[in-house]
């Protein structure tokens, strides 16, 4: 049956870390529920990979311990654990027939025959592989190998968790879309605690209930799409969800006030109270949030325009402001504006995030 996962580690790969960057996961704690759909999210060589394997049980952590429904598997085996892993690159037998590379964890597990049948035939239709199921595998394509490797990790009913290592990363980008999908259909059905590391985030933000975003072996947020797309915990987040990420400002705050550069912005009172711990912070606002007008307006900031661009759905600008470089997401029906040309930019508002050494002001 699916499994809640507890962590409470940390984790190097040499003996005696003695500061951060020895750490290939830094200390943390993280729940992920029975059932749960999840991505782990992040660069390469952010502690993915290494996290993964931990909760699998190839790697054991070096501090602390892992949990499956409240009992301790930290020393135990991916089988003893029952989990199924799929990996990045198709592992399966070339010479056997798709049919028995699905069937081969059932007949593993001493399984009775119908009942591999039936469950091969709902994995088959599912990953649409029902009319390649008495082909050798040595044949297929990658694509269709990797579909086996998937159905490998779905075809048992009864696993605590599935984890999957970037496991679309060999397969055509239009089936991509179509795995992703079928994926979140089979969470629906059977309800499966599905954990999927992927450094691509619409990926991840179209497959999972939640992500935790990670970088440089620390888990910096975990949460909806919409939490980090709304509320980014800390900087990197903003940067790395979104295209084009987050822009940035840094800012001085004097009582009401917010300096930027030369310019001056009036705080509300909502903002000033939530400002209150800091002096030199960051103003953080999204591409989609920021107001641009022609003619000088209260409370704004003056730019130049350096590039204007047609993204079919949308326009692009890039703008030089106040030394730093914004860009700004504007809809189809804005008017043109040349580079060179000046405009204006509010970037006070409901959606504007304030930070303090790169965290999120509550």
């Amino acid at each position: 049956m699916a499994a809640r996962i507890d962590l409470d580690l940390a984790h190097a790969y040499a003996p005696n870390p003695q500061q951060d960057s020895d750490y290939a996961l830094l200390p943390l704690k993280m729940s992920f529920r029975a059932g749960g759909a999840y991505a782990l999210l992040g660069p390469s060589g952010c502690g993915k990979t290494t996290m993964l394997n931990i909760m699998s049980g190839l790697v054991q952590p070096s501090h602390g311990s892992v949990s499956f429904d409240g009992v301790d598997v930290t020393r135990k085996t991916p089988q003893e654990r029952n989990i199924a892993q799929v990996f990045q690159f198709p592992v399966l037998y070339d010479t056997m027939t798709v049919a028995q590379n699905l069937a081969f964890p059932l007949r593993n597990r001493g399984m009775k025959e119908d009942f591999i049948r039936q469950r091969v035939g709902e994995i088959a239709e599912m990953l649409e592989l029902s009319g390649q199921l008495d082909q050798r595998a040595s044949g297929l394509s990658a694509d269709a190998k990797q579909k086996i490797s998937l159905g490998r990790g779905l075809v048992r009913p009864d696993v605590a968790a599935i984890l999957f290592d970037e496991p679309l990363t060999v397969i055509d980008p239009h089936l991509k879309w179509q795995l992703r999908r079928k994926l979140k259909q089979i969470h629906q059905e059977f309800k499966l605690t599905l954990i999927y590391v992927t450094h691509d985030q619409v990926e991840a933000l179209t497959f999972a209930q939640e992500v935790v975003v990670m970088t440089r072996g620390r888990a910096v947020q975990m949460g909806s799409a919409e939490d980090l797309f709304e509320r980014p915990q800390h900087t990197f987040v903003g940067h790395f969800i979104g295209s084009p990420g987050m822009n940035f400002l840094p800012a001085v705050r004097r009582g009401e006030c917010l300096h930027i550069g030369q310019s001056l912005l009036m705080l509300d009172a909502v903002q000033s109270a939530r400002l209150q711990s800091a002096n030199e912070l960051r103003l953080g606002i999204r591409p989609e949030y920021v107001g641009v007008s022609a003619a000088p307006q209260s409370n704004t900031l003056p730019a130049q325009v350096l590039r204007w661009q047609d993204l079919g759905t949308s326009y692009l600008m890039t703008a030089q402001c106040e030394g730093e470089i914004l860009r700004v997401r504007l809809p189809l029906d804005h008017e043109s504006l040349q580079p060179g040309q000046s405009v204006h930019l509010q970037v006070l508002g409901a959606h504007t995030c304030f930070y303090k050494n790169e965290e999120l002001l509550a």
